[in-house]
């Protein structure tokens, strides 16, 4: 009560005093009426001007719009995918739905898909010609719904086409419907997209807090209904009642604290609703004048002015609920005619409802009141409320949506946009009957609980055929058509993937996040000043812009930042050294030749273009990969990767040169090297290629022991590629990983893997108990079977309620789940698989074309085969030695993609040295070319990769325990890719080329003979 009453000072002091005593019950009072302020507040803010800059103002409500998105493990939410249950549309397709072949055929298909990457109409039609290959599925599927489009003539194949439109119509429909749920739940920034696998929707809500809530909002079925309507006209003094009986209720409630506040010292025992003076309410019925007579002076009202709150305290209820009540010609007010009866601002709804709530015994039994489901567009942020008539004994709609066969948008004779609407046989009959009773009235179509739309009937219609007009744009028809046909079909859409972040976890996180970053970047601009002097100040103001660049481009297109994807622009801090290091290193290889520090500049950019740009080329490719396969937090990470490669290459190039070439106008003297680094790398020349055969064996050597490991001891796959629940648990005191996996064996029917995870009072629990079941319920059977075997191994007593809570002020409990059904499961297992694969070929494809020899390519490719296999290797042989985790999940494969990216960008500046040393001597021998090439660039191999290690090093240190594993697969990819581009890559490429020229001489020598 002191959270619904946040606005009177007196209820909130007797909320403390009864508190008292009670210090969590007292500070969680005040939170709910502090968090109750705010949210008041703040939605009375939202359409002020709050930023104004150049000629453009923003409100809050944009300004909120456009700030950056935070991932649930920053900020704490609920991650969801759903999949559309198919089978259940295929059933509600089928006219006769008890064929024995048509069951059998649906039984044979669930059972296909827990193993197939299909999708379930292709798997049905497979099932169906295995179970009789000579039945039809015209005689099945030949309904009255379907009959346009299916006849007995219809051939299995044509049948499943028009099967599979309406399934994905169908698809797109409780696409549509879950957005507006979603919407009118009221979480900030949420993000809803359909997903590449047929069915597949993906829900990303932060910060929310009743996950419970939010199972049910999203796997319910849409409640398509028709309703009768009230007329304005018959319900105006029910309205002018309440507006008087809540004036009075006001005045009786601010008696009531006066009379409190006076009574010092004197503490209730509880706080009660103020009770109604009835003779104040007599006396507010006297005096208070007709709302007709006065109407035409409150709407002229300024809600900001005095005058509002004078109006607001006589009339409480029209002060927030405009009536629809208009002029004449003559000036005089009437109320309109229609089901509307009030106009109110969004965030005016909740208080409306609230205030009806309050005295709804006023008004008719029979009366229903909702909102519109959007504003019109001549009004925005305004809602209509709509009177329904409930005509039924049981209170529900005549009609529901099973009675529509079909809808579309269409147009009429005169060119008007328009929806045609079909309804079944028994739907037309009830149809007629309502439309004959309610001709001149308006028939309100509701969609949970909100009104869509509320045509008016102009006369009977027998056949069930409508035209619903209106002021529709086409895209409006379209979506109108599609809520109609919503509620033809049953299509449910069950969890199968579901991932809870605490917001206690999620704080941590950006802790940690922030941390890791905070000292990556501080050391790289710390070692550019070190090693390139006054070059270094210009290389990390660039890098400093870059930043600015990635968090502005980040905002602009809505991405959401996640722990990964702030270790993707902390990579990218790494990478995009890499970059002016290339420059550099050209620049001082110039000055070392003589040349001046104009003539170097020029020809330094000049020169390091190719390699930059093929090298960032190859980067983009995989993360571009990366985004296509990946999905939730891997995408995350792609998506900095791809911008911060573009950026990089925007400050590195165009910015810096810029600074260089503004010194230079000004004579200031410009410095690449000190005492200490001047020579740095300079005169190395280490034969790589005599000694290759030595590094092919301890590459050799080392994988086969990996293999061997993989052979025997195996990888330990994450619950992405097994399918199971995953719980983070913290405890009050440290505990026994073996004793919490004994506690858990007999309840969960099997022992789940229990890991510390971070602190020895924290742990990861994994388990595939009742995994394969789809209820809604088995979620919170799960979490309460977990919270029995549990409760002992805390000191604080604990709840269940205490325990699965997601609060902001939460220490113990669960902090954070995830769930991956065995379906979605094997999807990632494929997408992980495709990722890699296409990777690998797309940069071999590239390689060849850029540099025109095959061999460079087969190098390339065989030299990224050769990180993949050291870090599944070393995966494989330090998981459970080394004290984090070290599974194999989707972020397991954004490092590997990360490792694929850099280790070929590594890799490409090396060949095109190469490329460039033959091109200036071709007459020098291929092996003597290829190690001045990479004894060149050792001096930035060594710088780039350096920098990228402390970076990842930062990572791992301060990143916190969730991305530990990811961190650790990154830095052994980093060492071995910088390893093999100089070691495997163009040693391979030697010999494939040596290779290529034996066969070409032997050929040579074999046709001079036979001449």
């Amino acid at each position: 009560k002191a959270k619904k009453y946040a606005h009177n000072e007196v209820a909130i002091n007797q909320a403390r005093e009864m508190a008292e005593g009670n210090a969590v019950l007292e500070q969680t009072l005040l939170d709910s009426i502090s968090k109750a302020r705010e949210r008041y507040y703040l939605d009375s803010m939202s359409n002020e001007t709050v930023y104004n800059i150049l000629v453009r103002k923003y409100t809050y409500q944009e300004v909120k719009e456009r700030e950056l998105n935070l991932g649930l493990d920053l900020k704490g939410g609920m991650n969801v995918t759903l999949e559309v249950s198919v089978v259940d549309i295929v059933r509600a397709l089928a006219g006769d739905k008890d064929n024995p072949v048509f069951t059998q055929a649906i039984d044979l298909a669930i059972e296909k898909q827990k193993n197939s990457q299909e999708d379930f109409v292709t798997l049905f039609g497979q099932s169906f010609k295995e179970v009789d290959p000579n039945a039809s599925l015209a005689a099945i599927f030949n309904s009255v719904e379907l009959k346009d489009r299916i006849n007995f003539n219809s051939t299995n194949d044509q049948v499943l086409k028009v099967i599979r439109e309406e399934t994905k119509g169908a698809i797109d429909r409780t696409f549509n419907i879950l957005r507006t749920r979603i919407d009118r739940f009221g979480v900030a920034q949420p993000n809803i997209q359909q997903l590449q696998t047929a069915g597949r929707i993906l829900v990303e809500l932060p910060g929310i807090k009743e996950p419970e809530r939010v199972r049910k909002l999203l796997q319910g079925t849409a409640q398509l209904e028709f309703w009768e309507t009230y007329q304005f006209p018959e319900l105006v003094r029910y309205f002018e009642d309440a507006n008087k009986r809540l004036a009075a209720e006001e005045s009786q409630a601010k008696q009531t604290d006066t009379t409190a506040m006076a009574q010092a010292g004197e503490v209730p025992v509880e706080v009660n609703q103020p009770t109604i003076d009835t003779n104040a309410l007599a006396q507010a019925d006297t005096s208070a004048s007709s709302l007709l007579d006065k109407i035409s002076d409150s709407t002229a009202m300024d809600e900001s002015s005095a005058s509002f709150e004078k109006y607001a305290k006589e009339n409480p209820l029209f002060a927030y609920l405009n009536p629809a009540i208009f002029p004449n010609a003559q000036g005089q007010y009437y109320p309109g005619e229609g089901a509307t009866v009030g106009f109110a601002a969004i965030k005016d709804t909740a208080r409306v409802n609230r205030m009806l709530k309050q005295v709804k015994n006023i008004f008719p039994r029979d009366l229903k009141l909702m909102w519109t489901v959007k504003p019109e567009k001549d009004r925005p942020n305004i809602l209509d409320l709509i009177a329904l008539k409930v005509t039924s004994r049981d209170g529900e709609a005549p009609l529901g949506g099973d009675a529509v066969s079909d809808a579309r948008q269409d147009y009429d004779q005169n060119g008007r946009v328009e929806i045609t609407m079909m309804m079944n046989s028994e739907g037309a009959k009830t149809w007629k009957r309502l439309t004959s009773e309610n001709i001149g009235k308006q028939i309100a179509i509701v969609l949970d609980n909100y009104v869509y739309s509320a045509p008016r009937v102009n006369t009977e219609i027998p056949n069930g055929r409508s035209s619903i007009t209106g002021n529709f744009s086409v895209e409006e028809a379209l979506d109108l058509a599609n809520i109609l046909k919503a509620g033809k079909l049953p299509a449910p859409a069950h969890i199968v993937q579901e991932e809870i972040v605490g917001p206690s976890l999620g704080r941590e996180s950006i802790n940690s996040g922030l941390a890791s970053f905070i000292i990556a970047f501080v050391l790289v601009l710390i070692y550019m000043v070190l090693y390139y002097n006054r070059a270094g100040w210009v290389a990390d103001l660039a890098l400093v812009t870059n930043i600015f660049f990635i968090f502005g481009v980040l905002t602009s297109l809505g991405a959401v930042l996640t722990l990964p994807g702030i270790a993707g622009i902390v990579l990218t801090l790494g990478m995009a050294v890499d970059a002016n290091v290339i420059i550099y290193e050209r620049i001082r290889e110039e000055i070392r030749a003589g040349k001046g520090i104009r003539l170097a500049l020029t020809d330094g950019y000049k020169n390091a273009y190719s390699a930059i740009i093929d090298g960032n080329v190859t980067t983009l490719l995989t993360g571009i990969v990366l985004y296509i396969f990946g999905s939730g937090p891997v995408q995350g990470f792609a998506t900095t990767l791809i911008i911060g490669i573009i950026t990089s290459l925007f400050t590195a190039i165009f910015i810096s040169r810029i600074i260089f070439e503004n010194l230079l106008s000004k004579n200031k003297n410009v410095t690449f090297d000190n005492q200490y680094t001047r020579d740095a790398f300079s005169n190395i020349n280490f034969n790589f290629i005599a000694m290759r055969k030595k590094f092919y064996i301890a590459s050799g050597i080392l994988i086969v022991i990996g293999v061997i490991s993989l052979a025997t001891k195996g990888l330990n796959y994450g619950v992405d590629f097994t399918g199971g629940r995953t719980y983070v648990v913290r405890f009050d005191k440290p505990v026994s990983t073996n004793d919490i996996r004994e506690a858990l064996q007999e309840p969960f029917e099997a022992a789940p893997e229990v890991k510390t995870f971070g602190s020895s009072n924290q742990v990861k629990i994994t388990t595939k108990y009742l995994i394969d079941q789809d209820t809604p319920q088995s979620d919170s059977i799960v979490e309460a079977t977990m919270f029995n075997g549990l409760k002992d191994f805390y000191s604080t007593p604990m709840t269940l309620k205490d325990f699965t809570a997601d609060d902001d002020a939460k220490i113990l409990g669960r902090l954070s789940s995830q769930k991956v059904g065995p379906t979605i499961a094997d999807d990632i297992k494929k997408g992980a698989f495709m990722a890699v694969f296409f990777a690998l070929i797309i940069i071999f494809i590239y390689i060849a074309i850029r540099f025109k020899r095959w061999q460079f390519g087969m190098g390339g490719l065989l030299s990224l085969t050769h990180d993949t296999l050291i870090a599944l290797s070393l995966y494989s042989i330090f998981s459970g030695i080394l004290p984090f985790n070290l599974e194999v999940d989707q972020a397991f494969i954004a490092a590997l993609l990360t490792i694929i990216g850099y280790s070929i960008n590594d890799t490409v500046v090396i060949f095109d040295r190469i490329r460039e040393y033959v091109g200036l001597y071709p007459k020098r021998p291929i092996e003597e070319n290829m190690n001045n090439s990479m004894n060149s660039t050792l001096g930035r191999t060594f710088n780039t990769s350096g920098t990228t290690l402390v970076v990842l090093l930062a990572i791992f240190v301060f990143g916190g325990e969730v991305i530990r594993g990811f961190v650790f697969a990154l830095m052994v990819g980093i060492a071995a890719g910088t390893y093999s581009s100089l070691f495997i890559a163009s040693p391979l490429a030697y010999d494939f080329i040596q290779l290529t020229n034996k066969r070409k001489k032997e050929k040579t020598e074999i046709k001079k003979r036979g001449k």
